[in-house]
């Protein structure tokens, strides 16, 4: 199988350039055929010579991914359908949500997940592999409105921190100069907690992290979230403490609400405690329901009620809109299944 190109720097490009006989100065042009001018073959980087590019087709590929399949929500929602190292049968899912002026792509950053959430749908068909940096570029520029993407979050399949090194590549050429030069106000990391790759995260990048919660109290969290266990959630929380959100990068809390579980005062009281002097934000988010789990969403004036005390209590918190579930393209239900299969 020959190497993929995309997700490589400029610097790495330039050395894979000397040993295919090109000059140095060729390593730019690669990364500018591959994240600006987004090429799918490498045959198409003409600046190049001739003798030059297949040497380099003879170890190298592009590297892009088409989707395999879109769906489109009744509220403008689209999922996509990738193949994972063009294995149709392991494939992932990815979600473009349009709002207004902007479109967010929801990223992949594994097919399945280790973290057996046991109220996320990709949490419970296992893990089935991590996505290479090309995998998950291919998200981004293999879909349809791939030049209008304004926002990005890693909230799809799997657990980001868990693929960090492939996940940091992908950033990298977001918000980079030779890349797509996005902002890291563009882009939102959303992790379950896992140490010691959410210090990493916290030191070597700049973009939004969103914290997966979904309930205060440790052993009532761990019925669900097995991860409480390796990663408890007040020590992510004391880690998160040490750094300052009080600028441009921000930090939310992500808390599906469930009815008779979580959704009580006396949780939204605990997590006022939990979250006391820390910026920050809460997300609520309604509970999509799955097969063959005890709890249901909670009515909406729950949900509300349940705000309105973090709000009182000064913790600015949010219900989310859900999006793309006629599609199973909302919080929790991606699976990388095919109509067909």
């Amino acid at each position: 199988m020959r190497e993929k190109l995309l997700g490589k720097s400029p610097e790495e490009l330039k050395t894979i350039a000397l040993e295919a006989g090109l000059p140095a100065f060729a390593g730019k042009q690669m990364a500018q055929w591959l994240y600006r001018k987004r090429v799918s073959d490498i045959s198409e980087m003409t600046n190049l010579s001739r003798q030059g590019r297949e040497v380099l087709s003879g170890k190298y590929e592009v590297g892009l991914a088409l989707p395999l399949d879109v769906q489109t929500s009744a509220d403008g929602t689209r999922k996509y359908l990738f193949p994972v190292d063009g294995d149709a049968a392991n494939a992932v899912e990815t979600v473009m949500i349009p709002d207004q002026d902007r479109k967010t792509l929801c990223v992949s950053s594994q097919a399945g997940c280790k973290m057996s959430c046991r109220f996320c749908m990709t949490g419970r068909q296992g893990f089935h592999g991590q996505l290479t940096a090309a995998g998950i570029l291919s998200q981004f520029f293999g879909i349809e409105e791939a030049g209008e993407l304004s926002n990005a979050v890693f909230m799809g399949m799997g657990e980001p921190l868990d693929n960090w090194e492939e996940v940091k590549r992908v950033i990298e050429v977001l918000t980079a100069d030779w890349g797509l030069s996005w902002s890291p106000k563009r882009v939102t990391l959303s992790t379950i907690g896992v140490l010691p790759e959410l210090r990493r995260f916290l030191d070597e990048c700049k973009c939004h992290l969103a914290v997966s919660l979904h309930n205060p109290f440790p052993e009532e969290r761990l019925q669900l979230m097995p991860v409480q266990k390796a990663w408890p959630l007040e020590e992510v929380i004391g880690l998160l403490r040490k750094y300052d959100f009080s600028g441009q990068r921000r930090v939310s809390f992500e808390y599906t609400v469930f009815d008779g579980w979580n959704n009580t005062k006396r949780h939204a009281d605990g997590l006022l405690r939990l979250l006391k002097g820390l910026e920050c934000r809460v997300n609520l988010i309604r509970f999509h329901r799955i097969p063959d789990f005890p709890f249901g969403p909670a009515p909406l004036e729950q949900m509300e009620a349940f705000r309105d005390r973090l709000s009182r209590g000064g913790i600015t918190a949010t219900i989310r809109a859900s999006r793309g579930e006629d599609i199973f393209a909302a919080c929790g239900l991606l699976a990388g299944k095919h109509n067909s299969l």
